[in-house]
């Protein structure tokens, strides 16, 4: 059986929040502590503004 591209990935807030963040999201995800956004949609996959820390 294939094993998936996608993936959970635990990300970094500025505010030092931590949180897991779908690595295909298809709507934006916010920082559950402040509201900056952590990853927003880009043509089937994510782009991640906070810093990655396990993938």
């Amino acid at each position: 059986m294939k094993e998936g591209k996608s993936k959970f990935l635990k990300v970094r807030c500025k505010c030092e929040n931590e949180q897991r963040v779908f690595s295909h999201s298809t709507s934006k995800v916010k920082c559950d502590k402040c509201g900056e956004v952590l990853a927003e949609p880009a043509g089937g996959s994510t782009n991640i503004l906070g810093k990655i820390l396990e993938s």
